[in-house]
């Protein structure tokens, strides 16, 4: 029997198969494009790497922001603050601006960078007293919807062409058994229309090391629609429609700053009483012009029955599937004073109890996506409906190998943390001594 039919075989017969795509949301919560170039064409770009941290404790900062200051192109740190930015040769003379939230934004000449091994230091940002008690509002609740009634002036209100890189793994326990990346097209419509987003496949690569999924083949349904309906300001009525904000408590926690503006924490939490599966979290809002900038939940699994039914769609008849952890992130950027869609993230932890077995096996998956450039798409044009990523995609069953170190070319791309690396290093390893036993 061969490996291929095996492999088949324990796909049919033992598969738990998660999904979080558009309708599991309901329940959470042109001619021109972007210049992508051909494999063939010519690289004209300088790659820089290196970490952020904080200046006093030298600690990583993990989801700063970089961007290229008067162009749209731009990348985040990884979880473990390091960084990975190809800036088109063109714009070398201009300035890096780095940003986190609670610290001072820094400008660096690009010119200034290394290669590789650049150290970058934030200082936190102090807010003073006298900044929280001017003007503050009194109601958590009315601050929150003041700020999503005023989407349509403080967002995106033209259709825009946004570049993404899309990463999701799955591991069990610490160990990478799944990895799956794409760049993607977003074409994304204005925030005042009740258009979805539509998503196009650009290019994309994936690795399964079956033999560590413990006869359990764990997929991700949905692909880049995990993270794109995280947008809460694009889709609030996946968690904050109209009927459910009144099942939620609205509490001032915090104040911080971000691009020196005053940022107000509000935190929220599912009243007692609700029966529903709903969320837990923080909203970073600017106080002064009513504007979401951030945001981080979690999915309440007070049933773990119920939290089951939301995401796991086929498993074997003698195991339990249950998610211990489901949590969100959203990050927005700002150009001219508009606000758009910039990273988001989910992370799913599973438990898999075999009836036959003493010990569970524990799983998590994670999908992540940045924006890496866009422009306006003026004319509105949209791909054709076979041409968009569905929102049923398993991208691991449709991308290609890890055989090419440069595949990305000139693309941005999330800096991998140092087991994706590790394993992505091994995989090409693999492919190279199996290339050299065929000839």
């Amino acid at each position: 029997m061969s490996l291929r039919t095996l492999l088949s075989i324990l796909n049919k017969k033992y598969q738990v198969l998660l999904l979080f795509s558009a309708c599991s949301l309901l329940m959470l919560f042109p001619n021109e494009t972007m210049g992508f170039q051909d494999d063939n064409a010519t690289v004209d770009f300088n790659q820089y790497s290196g970490e952020v941290t904080e200046e006093s404790s030298n600690k990583p900062l993990v989801f700063a922001t970089l961007a290229v200051e008067g162009t749209n192109i731009s990348t985040i740190t990884n979880t473990e603050g390091s960084f990975l930015l190809k800036v088109p040769k063109e714009h070398t003379s201009k300035n890096l601006v780095i940003s986190f939230l609670g610290y001072k934004t820094k400008r660096v000449p690009i010119a200034n960078l290394e290669t590789e091994q650049n150290e970058i230091t934030l200082q936190i940002s102090v807010t003073q007293l006298s900044e929280i008690n001017i003007n503050a509002p009194k109601d958590a609740l009315a601050l929150v919807k003041e700020t999503l009634r005023n989407r349509d002036d403080n967002y995106f209100e033209d259709p825009t062409l946004m570049t993404a890189f899309y990463r999701e793994t799955i591991k069990r326990r610490r160990r990478n058994v799944s990895l799956a990346e794409a760049v993607v097209n977003i074409y994304k419509t204005p925030y005042n229309s009740a258009k979805s987003d539509a998503v196009e496949l650009y290019k994309a690569r994936k690795s399964t090391d079956y033999s560590k999924l413990d006869t359990v083949a764990l997929k991700l349904q949905g692909g880049p629609y995990n993270t794109l309906y995280v947008d809460m300001m694009k889709y609030p009525e996946y968690i904050f429609s109209e009927e459910s904000l009144t099942n939620y408590k609205f509490t001032f926690n915090r104040s911080t700053r971000t691009n020196d503006r005053l940022i107000y924490v509000i935190r929220f939490d599912q009243l007692e009483g609700i029966i529903e599966q709903l969320y837990q979290g923080e909203l970073y809002i600017d106080v002064e012009n009513k504007i979401l900038t951030n945001a981080t939940f979690s999915l309440n699994i007070t049933d773990r029955n119920k939290a089951a039914q939301l995401f796991v769609r086929r498993k074997p008849a003698k195991v339990d599937v249950w998610p211990t952890e489901v949590s969100y992130r959203v990050d927005y950027r700002e150009k001219d004073g508009k606000w758009y869609y910039g990273y988001s993230s989910v992370f799913m932890e599973f438990k898999v109890d075999w009836e036959d077995k003493w010990f569970n096996s524990m799983y998590s998956m994670t999908a992540e996506m940045a924006v890496t450039d866009w422009e306006k798409n003026l004319t509105g044009e949209v791909p054709r409906y076979r041409e968009r990523i569905k929102k049923s995609i398993i991208l691991s069953d449709e991308a290609s190998g890890f055989s090419d170190p440069n595949f990305w070319g000139e693309y941005n791309i999330i800096e991998p943390e140092k087991s994706i690396e590790s394993a992505i290093k091994k995989i090409q390893r693999q492919l190279r001594r199996d290339e050299r036993n065929s000839d």
